[in-house]
């Protein structure tokens, strides 16, 4: 019985630190992944605001629903196996940039992506991703800077967008 009372002490002490980690973190964080394929700006952006193709090509997405728009900003809402998120599109610049901001205040977490697309020739163009987030639950805060990282889900998107058009691959550091 001793045995399981350390066990379960040590797990509680387990969860206890990582909360107390969780909590001396900050609730906001920025991280940003960038990518560059062979596709056209016009041909990336409108990959991007085309929400009701996600679920073709973005696995995760199982069904996207168009909702009313928002003070004239597009909104929809992206179902996953983690349940629904609801989307506002806070700007759009044709070609150049997106800012998707989560419109569903009732999540443990929130934020904004912001989709930076440069042309750098040869039909070429860069999509960069900055994810301002914030993450409210210490736990949650933990887990998405430890053991996921802040990256994590933008690496995904942009291996989703690798489906669609093909990446330039990149240059080896010379030694």
């Amino acid at each position: 019985m001793r045995y399981v009372y350390i066990g379960l002490g040590s797990v509680i002490a387990l969860v206890v630190i990582v909360a107390l980690i969780g909590w001396m973190l900050p609730v906001r964080h920025s991280a940003t992944v960038a990518r560059t394929y062979k596709a056209s700006a016009p041909a990336l952006f409108g990959l991007l605001t085309d929400a009701p193709s996600f679920p073709t090509w973005r696995h995760e997405v199982t069904k996207i629903e168009m909702l009313p728009d928002e003070n004239g900003r597009r909104r929809w809402k992206e179902t996953t196996k983690n349940g629904p998120i609801t989307f506002v599109a806070e700007r759009a610049e044709p070609d150049r940039l997106l800012v998707a901001r989560i419109a569903d205040a009732s999540l443990p977490f929130g934020g904004s992506w912001t989709y930076e697309l440069t042309p750098v020739g040869n039909g070429s163009t860069t999509l960069r991703i900055t994810e301002d987030g914030e993450v409210y639950n210490p736990i949650f805060r933990f887990v998405s800077r430890f053991v996921m990282g802040h990256e994590a889900t933008m690496k995904q998107y942009l291996s989703a967008v690798g489906t669609r058009f093909a990446e330039v691959p990149t240059e080896a550091t010379p030694r």
